[in-house]
């Protein structure tokens, strides 16, 4: 009976989502109130919330600074340089018009935010592309590659779900998975690499100056950053402080929440003392780190009730029973392929919060560690990064004056690409069993 509980419980709560009828934040909190109650869980329902919400905690810290962080970094101008220099690299040339976009869109990224990454990319880069004449479809599928793969960063979205959604060590799940990410970059490059020998051969090289474009493209080639907030003499501070924050990461000196409130600490400080200015910093990011924040919390009463009604173990039992069990030692890969098309056609929320845990849950039975199972299930991300599901999505093909579905059929093989290189690098360096 619990089970089937449970069951319709994840129907009830993916369908809400999917179909827009509630948002993920408030479908995370009341779905599992209602059946909790229903299924006569309601005296209990405190210490589940409370078990549920300690055990997000790190991970919601985490993220709040994370993403604090890199917009402060963002504004400061970290990243002006990085761009002018592209700019300057690449001139006329396709070839490497097209790995410059490979490169920046894989460095912005590092802030887990697609819509940033896409409004910088494209602003720097669609100047170029518009005046050489340079297919766009291009430049919207390499820069949605390189975020696809960025966006496993442990404060990206998937991860940092996965993170909570089976109460794990972001350290745990992430270090293993930074090897795949190089080869999910590598796989990038390779594609930037081919698609740009492509419009070399058709279209040649140009002997381009960057300051003899027409004043229209001059403009739009400028980053969104306002100048108010920009800190030029910084930079090498900025860019020391995000290396060391980064290399502290990958080593594990400390636990990321910890990590990221120094960092934070250290860059709105240093570049910010004002306490005006520090006040409009904080209040320029404050809506996307509300949302990401209290995603995370309101998973917390989603997977406290889950665990603390014992739905999910009834649930795994019961797919378990289904299940061949030579399949069972292979689940890791199994989610790994399965997330590729789940999460094209599911938001992160109800993959994540529904789905994994059930599906960490039965594997656990075969001997399979639910760590596996989080590393696994970001594996698809190049994929969900493609789907209509993702405002950022539309934001990209808008920004670059392109077909959505000619985007679509561009990208796909691509990103399929990127997604079974990844997996097959998890299995041969073990993130993931076979």
């Amino acid at each position: 009976m619990v089970s089937l509980l449970g069951f319709v419980m994840m129907l009830v709560f993916i369908a809400l989502i999917v179909t827009r009828k509630m948002s993920a934040l408030l479908a995370l909190i009341v779905v599992p109130l209602f059946f909790a109650i229903i299924g006569g869980f309601g005296k209990d329902l405190g210490p589940m919330i409370l078990e549920g919400l300690s055990g997000v905690a790190p991970t919601g810290i985490m993220l709040m600074f994370a993403v604090m962080y890199f917009g402060i970094m963002i504004d400061a101008g970290l990243f002006e340089p990085l761009i002018k220099k592209i700019l300057a690299i690449v001139k006329g040339d396709p070839l490497k018009i097209v790995i410059g976009t490979a490169v920046l869109s894989a460095l912005v990224a590092f802030d887990g935010d697609g819509t940033t990454t896409y409004i910088i990319t494209v602003s720097a880069m669609l100047p170029l592309y518009t005046y050489l004449g340079m297919n766009p479809l291009i430049l919207t599928c390499v820069s949605m590659m390189a975020f696809g793969v960025m966006n496993m960063l442990p404060w990206g979205g998937p991860t940092a779900r996965a993170v909570s959604a089976l109460n794990l060590d972001a350290n745990d799940v992430f270090l293993p998975l930074v090897p795949i990410m190089a080869v999910g970059l590598a796989w990038v490059f390779f594609t930037a690499y081919v698609l740009g020998k492509k419009e070399r051969t058709r279209l040649g090289i140009m002997d381009l100056d960057m300051s003899k474009l027409p004043l229209q493209f001059q403009e739009e080639a400028a980053t969104v950053v306002d100048s108010e907030l920009k800190r030029p003499k910084l930079i090498w501070f900025n860019f020391l402080l995000t290396l060391s924050l980064i290399t502290a990461l990958v080593i594990g000196v400390l636990p990321l929440p910890v990590l990221f409130l120094i960092g934070f600490a250290l860059a709105l400080l240093v570049n910010y003392p004002n306490l005006e200015i520090q006040k409009k910093v904080l209040a320029s990011h404050s809506d996307s780190v509300l949302i990401v924040v209290a995603l995370i919390f309101a998973s917390g009463v989603f997977t406290g009730i889950l665990s603390g009604t014992h739905m999910v173990d009834e649930m795994a039992n019961s797919l378990i029973s289904i299940i061949p069990e030579e399949l069972g030692s292979s689940f890791a890969l199994i989610t790994a392929i399965t997330s590729m098309p789940l999460t094209y056609v599911m938001a992160n929320d109800p993959y994540y919060f529904g789905v994994v845990p059930i599906i960490a849950q039965t594997a656990a039975a075969y001997g399979v560690d639910p760590v596996e199972i989080a590393r696994a299930s970001v594996l698809g991300q190049p994929l969900h990064a493609m789907s209509p599901l993702i405002a950022s999505t539309h934001l990209l093909v808008g920004m670059a004056k392109v077909d959505f579905g000619e985007h679509q059929k561009f990208i796909l093989k691509w990103a399929i690409g990127t997604c079974v290189v990844m997996i097959i690098a998890a299995l041969l360096t073990g993130a993931i069993s076979m």
